[in-house]
């Protein structure tokens, strides 16, 4: 009974501990209070059961040996309690120096040291002390580093981020890893914990297993999905008593424009509400010279007043400096009413000033473009001129050596000149309106397609020697009349024919054929018959194999002309509207080119293969980047009437159009190599000299640059 009275009277360190951490600041220094009477308390109730125990062994005799284990333990249990009870403010002491490791929960966590109450801590700033602990001894603050000293020290420590200085506590604390992640989360809004979830799982607490019945059997009610009329009502109100004015908005406040009072504001862009708005001209900034009491070596001495009046008026100086006592002295300014009167002027005479004219140079805004002395050789005037046909020449050839060229007339004859004489080789009677001629391009082949009506005839000219006649005369056999078609109709579209009268081939088509075109290999070659939207008007034709097949392509337009790539596998068809890019092995459409031309008449591809020329009916021609866009990147207005033909010459930076107005144009179209640099575009010469026949003109103009 004893020893629990004791205990009961003698508190712990430990509930010592759980008040002060309950505790907030204020309190401490009744805790101490506190802590000093219940010590002394301690020592008496130690004494008292010191007393009492050796009162109750005298009493009661010695113990008995099977209690002597018990007693003992008893005894010892007292005598830690005494220990306690005596040592219990340096248990304290320990335990907050200690920081409070043997307690795990946060509640536990040791109370600031400096118990100071409510005082600030500012007014300990000039005392020795720092607060007073649990027995009322100052706590002496610890003795300050030398700032370079501990500058040094903290540049060799590798930990010296984590430690940061505690004013409180006057020591420097060493931020554990977990201290720092926390940190770390606080600073990017998160939860500090570690085991906290920010994204926890959806409970539904209206769901069970168990659940036979709904909470409601209630339908859906129809304002959930359809919308309410009620709302409807009300917007159409809000808006009309926005429209009447009877619900307006407040106004941004209009910040004050703030007057720059020795800035030029002559380039400023903001203006006042009326329209000629001149700004006032800025003063200079005053200098000491021109202040009302300036210092002595500024103010000029009289000999130097005198000098003034002896130089000329342009190197006198405009200011002379001037002494006065106050600002009650300073004289009215004596140029003040002719300031302001020229400053009325000014403003008067400004809307002369100020009015923009447009003073240009009408050969400025001609484009820049080179010398024509620097683009020459091209066609300037006529060097020969090639007679023999009756009626209006529709369409010329140039071989591949330039050596001969073949003529087809509206009189149904083709010929074959020799261009540097003009004589006339060869001469078939066709009997029919000729549309187109073209030469085979390979030079060992000296083989013309001709196109007239539904058919195109493939003419041997006889030039060349005896083992390309050979080699021509193999390709030009055909045995027995043959019918090509791919689709497997019944119906040919194209019916090969032996022609013995031409000593040749004739192709006989289902509609009016009128262009062909050779690929750059001679073996193949298409033809175009520009007759419905819903029929494939465009054919591709193999020579040695005396095949024909249509292209699987819709063209979504009426064909017009057509032309393979000078080098790669790509087949271009011109329509009224567009331009359509194909390519042949992988049968896709690689890129629609938009003319913006009401209808297209030719085209034509640069031997380099990036761009092209198409020429309309509307006298237009447009030049094609196809590197550059879809778009034309120029459209030049050239002839008055339709464009019949458009051609690049194949080795000079050339192209030429050709009209029914009976002139032929030429340009320079320079391409280069570099993909910065735009294709230059030069007109050079007009040709002239054509007749007319029936309204158009009895020539071509590829015999011009080719």
């Amino acid at each position: 009974m004893v020893e629990l009275d004791n205990q009961k009277e003698a508190p712990l360190p430990s509930d010592y501990n759980e008040d002060s951490d309950d505790s907030d600041n204020t309190q401490l220094s009744d805790e101490s209070d506190f802590e000093d009477s219940s010590a002394d308390n301690d020592s008496d109730s130690s004494s008292g059961s010191s007393d009492s125990d050796s009162k109750s062994e005298l009493e009661d005799g010695p113990p008995a040996q099977d209690n002597s284990g018990g007693d003992s333990e008893e005894a010892e249990s007292q005598d830690e309690d005494d220990v306690k009870s005596e040592g219990g403010s340096e248990g304290s002491d320990l335990h907050q120096e200690g920081g409070g490791a043997e307690s795990d929960s946060s509640e536990d966590e040791v109370a600031p040291r400096n118990t100071i109450g409510e005082v600030p801590l500012k007014w300990y700033e000039d005392e020795p002390h720092i607060g007073y602990d649990i027995k009322g001894k100052k706590i002496k603050k610890k003795e300050k580093e030398d700032k370079l000293g501990s500058f040094l020290a903290n540049v060799d420590d590798s930990k010296n981020w984590r430690k940061i200085y505690d004013e409180y506590n006057d020591e420097v604390v060493e931020l554990t890893k977990d201290e720092i992640k926390i940190v770390r989360k606080l600073m990017k809004n998160q939860a500090p914990h570690t085991d906290f979830d920010p994204y926890p799982t959806y409970v539904d607490w209206f769901k069970w297993d168990d659940a036979k019945h709904p909470l409601s059997n209630a339908p859906e009610p129809k304002r959930r999905f359809i919308p309410s009329k009620w709302e409807a009502k009300k917007v159409v109100q809000y808006v009309r008593a926005i429209r009447n004015g009877s619900i307006t908005f407040d106004k941004p406040k209009e910040e004050d424009d703030s007057y720059l009072l020795w800035e030029d504001d002559s380039g400023l862009t903001e203006k006042a509400n009326h329209l000629a708005y001149v700004p006032a001209p800025k003063q200079k900034l005053p200098g000491h010279d021109e202040s009302y009491n300036p210092p002595l070596e500024y103010i000029p001495t009289q000999e130097e007043i005198n000098s003034y009046q002896l130089m000329y008026e342009e190197d006198r100086p405009k200011f002379i400096p001037k002494r006065f006592t106050s600002m009650r002295s300073i004289p009215a300014y004596e140029n003040a009413m002719k300031e302001s009167f020229e400053r009325c002027l000014d403003l008067y005479l400004c809307p002369r000033v100020r009015r923009k004219r447009l003073n240009i140079d009408p050969e400025s805004l001609k484009p820049k473009l080179p010398n024509k002395k620097e683009l020459k050789p091209y066609p300037i005037s006529c060097y020969i001129e090639y007679k023999g046909h009756e009626g209006a020449v529709t369409s010329i050839s140039v071989e591949a050596s330039g050596q001969w060229m073949a003529s087809g007339s509206s009189d149904g004859t083709v010929r074959v000149w020799e261009v540097e004489t003009g004589r006339c080789l060869r001469r078939w009677e066709i009997g029919e309106a000729v549309n187109c001629v073209t030469w085979n391009p390979l030079p060992g082949i000296h083989i013309l397609a001709v196109s007239m009506g539904q058919d195109v005839l493939l003419l041997n000219t006889g030039l060349g020697d005896e083992e390309e006649q050979q080699r021509i005369k193999e390709l030009l056999l055909v045995d027995s009349p043959k019918a090509s078609d791919e689709t497997g109709k019944k119906a040919p579209s194209v019916t090969w024919l032996k022609d013995d009268n031409h000593d040749g081939i004739r192709l006989r088509h289902l509609k009016t054929v009128t262009s062909v075109e050779w690929h750059r290999k001679g073996d193949y070659f298409s033809t175009v018959m520009p007759a419905d939207i819903l029929f494939k008007s465009v054919l591709i034709h193999q020579l040695s194999k005396k095949l024909s097949q249509k292209l699987p392509f819709n063209l979504r337009g009426l064909a017009v002309r057509s032309t393979f790539h000078p080098s790669r596998s790509i087949f271009f068809i011109c329509t009224k509207k567009t331009v359509r890019v194909y390519d042949l092995l992988k049968r896709k459409l690689i890129k629609k080119l938009d003319t913006g031309l009401k209808e297209a008449s030719s085209i034509a591809v640069h031997p380099g293969g990036d761009n092209l020329i198409v020429g309309s009916k509307e006298g237009k021609l447009c030049w094609f980047d196809m590197d550059l866009s879809s778009k034309p990147y120029k459209t030049l207005k050239c002839h008055p009437k339709d464009i019949n033909n458009v051609v690049f010459h194949r080795s000079y930076p050339l192209f030429a159009s050709c009209s029914d107005d009976s002139t032929a144009y030429v340009f320079h179209g320079m391409v280069y190599s570099d993909l910065n640099q735009n294709p230059l575009i030069v007109p050079l010469e007009i040709l002239r000299g054509h007749e007319n026949s029936n309204g158009r003109g009895e020539t071509s103009f590829c015999d011009i640059v080719n």
